[in-house]
């Protein structure tokens, strides 16, 4: 971990790990204080994932429409270039937007076999699976969002046709500018097609990936304060 710069004094490990863990234990040595604490919390990280699911049914429509453009394309002979690359990211927008909404609603797949021996095993067997899943997609978010950062920083563009609008691009671009230099973003920013950056794409992927290692922890902790995994069990009538 000596890549994990410190942010505000503590190293970034420490927040990632070590707080929700802190928080986990929390919950379980004050189960009736934390729920009355976290439950407006929950009710937020609800909706995110709420959200999230949301997000994924929008690009699925959107790789319908992209096909279908294709298709009209085809058949009026007009091109459409880039079309295979813009549904492959709407793919894995859609993918990747639903890992936490998925999560809570039993969709992944769960080995419970052993959860169901008994009641006992079922809680802690239930509990420690939760804890891995939530480190390793934690390891899995934090690279991804590093990952982000470094095809920002060299400037990777797609080897593909699809291309873009600067506007987008600097639309993008003002979530991580301050307010102050938007006036100077937007005036830097032509009104020519670009080839797609490399991290265009990829945010699916880290905003996902840090939603189900958020909803992960969230688990741990209504696990410890209510006794009660919040993951729906998976049912095949």
């Amino acid at each position: 971990m000596r890549d994990w710069p410190d942010l505000m004094g503590l190293p970034l490990w420490g927040w990632l790990f070590v707080l929700p863990m802190v928080l986990v234990l929390l919950c379980a040595w004050r189960p009736a204080s934390l729920r009355r604490l976290l439950t407006p919390v929950w009710a937020v990280l609800d909706r995110l994932y709420l959200l999230g699911g949301g997000l994924s049914a929008v690009f699925m429509v959107l790789i319908l429409v992209i096909i279908v453009f294709q298709m009209i394309a085809r058949w009026s002979g007009l091109p459409f270039p880039g079309s295979t690359e813009f549904a492959g990211y709407a793919m894995a927008a859609t993918s990747f937007f639903a890992l936490a909404y998925a999560l809570n609603r039993g969709s992944h797949i769960r080995v419970s076999i052993f959860l169901n021996l008994n009641p006992f095993t079922h809680r802690w067997l239930d509990f420690f699976a939760t804890l891995t899943a939530a480190i390793v997609a934690t390891y899995f978010a934090r690279y991804a969002v590093r990952t982000n950062i470094f095809s920002k920083l060299l400037n990777d563009r797609t080897q593909g046709q699809d291309m873009v609008p600067e506007g987008l691009l600097s639309a993008l671009a003002m979530f991580v500018t301050p307010p102050g230099q938007w006036g100077a973003l937007w005036a830097e920013t032509g009104s020519d097609w670009v080839f797609t950056p490399i991290w265009v794409p990829q945010l699916p992927m880290s905003i996902g990936t840090i939603l189900l290692a958020v909803a992960l922890w969230d688990n741990l902790t209504r696990m410890a304060a209510t006794g009660i995994s919040r993951i729906r069990s998976e049912a095949v009538e």
